[in-house]
């Protein structure tokens, strides 16, 4: 499989810690490499451009101090998100300080890869783009992105309306490298399903939101816990494109959900309440369906490991002959 060389041999599951504003903190970040997932913040979070610079260093720092007294420690790398769409002002700042600390993962969101790409790829470093068509999917590989995140359909925050199954097949079918899929992936079963489809690795998001390590409030990780699927609402309400939220997070500001035509702040009464999208309103994918409780990142990657490798020895389905009887064309 088309893995890059940074990931080889340092990883307890084939997975990486989705970025997820207000949410992804050094703590989490860091817990996820240490328990052999690749954990990962956006660059938004750290507030100002100091911050990123300050949380940059702290994070390299604490980790290759933990993988040089524990030698035989599995540490996965850490990356950064960057928001790319150029109404961001700090796109191009803070890619200056990702470039200056030469960050070993980039993972690009909301706009044009190709400068990462090129900034990125100058020291060596490896670019993934989140992406939610194939169409966008063709656009980040002609952009010379190392690997593609399809997130799919049931994603928390901005995600496609295709089913994941069907996305990745659909970027299976051009794409040769790393690719990477997304969607209500919980546990260790489905992120071995992930490989049956023809991805390298899972983005999980929602089920490390409920983690201990996570930033998210305690009133919001308990909501995902009693949330199921018919508790999500998609909308582009609040930010312009489609995601996926609580609406309990939603209704707690007398907010009629029924009532919420698209792209629309003043109706409603939404420019009455100071309440926003992310802080507020509370983002949460399809993953919400079978996440009952709130551990910590070991527990739970060591959980997720345990399942996966269940799923590796699964056997073929009794309904069909024995894959070595089966005639190829």
């Amino acid at each position: 499989m088309p893995i890059p060389d940074l990931l080889h041999g340092r990883l307890a599951i084939p997975a990486i810690g989705a970025p997820m504003f207000l949410v992804s903190f050094p703590p989490l970040v860091k817990a996820l490499c240490l328990a052999g997932v690749v954990g990962t913040f956006p660059h938004v979070n750290a507030r100002p451009s100091s911050q990123l610079d300050e949380w940059i260093t702290a994070l390299r720092t604490e980790l290759d101090d933990h993988e040089s007294t524990n030698p035989q420690a599995r540490v996965a790398p850490f990356g950064v998100n960057l928001v790319c769409h150029r109404s961001n002002p700090r796109f191009l700042p803070d890619l200056d300080i990702v470039v200056k600390h030469r960050v070993p993962l980039v993972l690009t969101s909301l706009g044009n890869p190709a400068p990462v790409a090129e900034a990125v790829h100058a020291y060596g470093g490896v670019v993934f783009s989140d992406v939610v068509s194939a169409a966008q999917a063709r656009k980040a590989a002609e952009a010379g992105v190392d690997g593609l995140i399809c997130v799919g359909g049931g994603a928390g925050g901005h995600a496609s309306h295709q089913s994941m199954f069907s996305l990745v097949r659909e970027v299976r079918e051009f794409w040769r490298g790393c690719l990477i899929l997304g969607g209500g992936i919980n546990d260790g079963h489905q992120i071995r399903a992930a490989e049956a489809l023809g991805a390298d690795l899972a983005y999980i998001g929602t089920r490390f939101n409920a983690t201990r390590e996570s930033h998210a409030q305690a009133e919001f990780k308990q909501m995902i816990v009693d949330s199921g699927v018919g508790d999500l609402v998609n909308t582009d309400r609040f930010t312009g494109v489609h995601a996926n939220f609580l609406r309990a997070s939603i209704e707690r500001f007398g907010i009629d959900v029924a009532t919420l035509p698209p792209k629309r702040p003043d109706i409603a009464g939404i420019a009455d309440t100071e309440a926003k999208a992310w802080r507020d309103f509370w983002s949460a994918g399809h993953g919400v369906a079978t996440i009952h409780d709130v551990p910590g990142v070991a527990e739970l990657v060591s959980r997720m490991a345990a399942e996966y490798a269940a799923a590796c020895r699964l056997p073929a389905s009794p309904a069909v002959r024995h894959l070595d009887e089966v005639q190829l064309p």
